[in-house]
């Protein structure tokens, strides 16, 4: 976080070696708004790209640690001119805005079934960190949370260029040690029911490992107790 901190700061300081875009998404059924920020830097020859809470107005004061990263940036490079630059910009941008969108609205309609699943035990996690290990990067820094079954659900993405369309999607259900990630058009009881039986295997198979594991600790006390002296 402290280099983090260190890169944007420099970037203040050394203003024609850097630029950032925002890019507004508003009237999102779950966020509410968000705000893509697209941040290049000449000197260390990155373009990246960021999602943040709020519809952030120009000029606006962004700390690293409000800043989700999304690894889907844009590829201006085939641009033979400025005009060229502008159209490819506009295309990878909306094409970004209508994944933001389209990931809000199915994890909006994901809120009621996960919460018929736990009881209603369902809040919405904005955290940009999450204590939960995903198996691919977050498109949006929101999460539905069940904390009575320690359970999450985000919207996932893959890492590519926006150059080559609407990233691929997902939607991760996740607790401490299993995750799965499910296409973004499938129905949401059926994926919720499919992760409880994956969750329900996983705990048979954990029980099965620690009670195998402890009966080998059983028997090496027995022949610890039997004095054995291993040989070699």
């Amino acid at each position: 976080m402290d280099q983090a901190d260190d890169l944007l700061q420099r970037a203040l300081l050394d203003a024609e070696a850097c630029a950032s875009v925002a890019l507004k998404v508003s009237d999102l059924p779950l966020s509410d708004a968000l705000t893509v920020i697209f941040h290049g830097r000449r000197d260390l020859g990155t373009l990246q790209t960021y999602v943040a809470h709020g519809g952030r107005a120009a000029g606006s004061a962004v700390a690293a640690s409000e800043l989700l990263r999304v690894p889907c940036d844009l590829d201006l490079a085939d641009a033979s001119s400025r005009q060229e630059a502008e159209e490819l910009y506009e295309s990878q941008a909306r094409a970004l805005r209508d994944a933001i969108v389209a990931a809000d609205t199915v994890l909006a309609v994901w809120a009621k079934p996960l919460a018929a699943v736990t009881g209603n035990d369902v809040e919405l996690e904005r955290s940009i960190e999450l204590s939960v290990r995903l198996p691919a990067a977050r498109l949006t820094p929101v999460a539905l949370t069940a904390p009575e079954r320690r359970m999450l659900v985000a919207a996932v993405c893959g890492a590519r260029t926006l150059a080559e369309g609407r990233p691929p999607m997902g939607i991760v259900c996740a607790q401490q040690d299993l995750a799965h990630i499910y296409q973004l058009s499938d129905d949401p009881e059926r994926c919720l029911e499919d992760f409880e039986q994956r969750a329900a295997a996983h705990a048979r198979h954990l029980v099965e490992r620690l009670d195998h594991q402890e009966a080998s600790v059983q028997r090496f006390l027995e022949l610890n107790g039997d004095e054995f002296h291993p040989t070699g």
